[in-house]
């Protein structure tokens, strides 16, 4: 992965993150547990995905969690499909530490 002067594994962190997960259950971990919830690359690690979070947030990471989210069957008349299966990252922070994805206009 890396070839030992840090470069290969600074470009990869950057893209481990894909998108942050906002639903009604993110927010309350948010509240309540100081967690925020990534979608991320499926073959990324925990180690891999702290380090991502720690760099590009600039905050400090207690733990993560992930878990691997089933694609959903779905059907188009008689057609049938399914949609792709991705990582869902649960990233608990330092107290102290948040992270806010609310941009103020």
């Amino acid at each position: 992965m890396s070839d030992g002067n840090g470069v290969n594994n600074q470009a990869r962190l950057l893209q481990i993150l894909l998108a942050p997960h906002v639903s009604e259950k993110t927010n309350r971990l948010a509240e309540r547990h100081n967690q925020v919830v990534f979608k991320v690359l499926r073959d990324a690690t925990k180690p891999e995905i702290k380090g991502a979070v720690e760099t590009l947030f600039n905050v400090k990471v207690k733990g993560v969690t992930v878990l691997n989210v089933k694609g959903k069957r779905k059907r188009f008349g008689a057609m049938q499909g399914r949609r792709s299966d991705w990582k869902k990252a649960y990233v608990s922070l330092e107290a102290g530490h948040e992270i806010d994805f609310v941009v103020a206009e």
